[in-house]
């Protein structure tokens, strides 16, 4: 008993492709998704309390109620926090939903310009370091584990 204790283990299997090891580029990605997806929610939650808050734009192509953009917003934020969240735990599917959503976290606030400029350029620049993180670490980590 006691000379198996000793003894390294190897695992002969291969290595589970839905769970890969997390990098500091993807954990630094799943904290800025629930950073950016908390600010969302405020923006959402802004936008639905209280529509005296933002400048309403006259004639802009995307031009939809506060309401509508609050709801975007929220929504996105919402599907921003969990997909942070679950890339913590180094789920590959997180990865992948996570640069789908914080892609379409850049369009909203690409669109929502107009109405809070700064915050919105902000939360662009944020999701943009986010798909980039989640792509170069994902390809890092497969190069770490062809190497194992």
């Amino acid at each position: 008993m006691a000379s198996d204790a000793s003894r390294p283990r190897t695992s002969s299997s291969p290595p589970n492709a839905w769970r890969a090891p997390t990098s500091g580029t993807t954990i630094t990605a799943g904290a800025l998704m629930v950073f950016a997806g908390a600010m969302a929610i405020l923006e959402g939650i802004a936008a639905l309390s209280n529509d005296d808050l933002f400048v309403v734009t006259r004639h802009y192509v995307f031009e939809f109620s506060l309401t509508g953009w609050g709801w975007v917003h929220l929504i996105l934020g919402i599907a921003l926090v969990i997909a942070g969240c679950a890339v913590f735990s180094g789920a590959l599917w997180a990865r992948f939903f996570g640069v789908a959503i914080a892609g379409l976290s850049a369009i909203a606030n690409f669109l929502w310009l107009p109405y809070y400029p700064w915050w919105a350029v902000i939360l662009i620049a944020v999701n943009l370091f986010v798909v980039w993180a989640l792509c170069a670490g994902m390809q890092r980590e497969a190069d770490a584990s062809m190497t194992v």
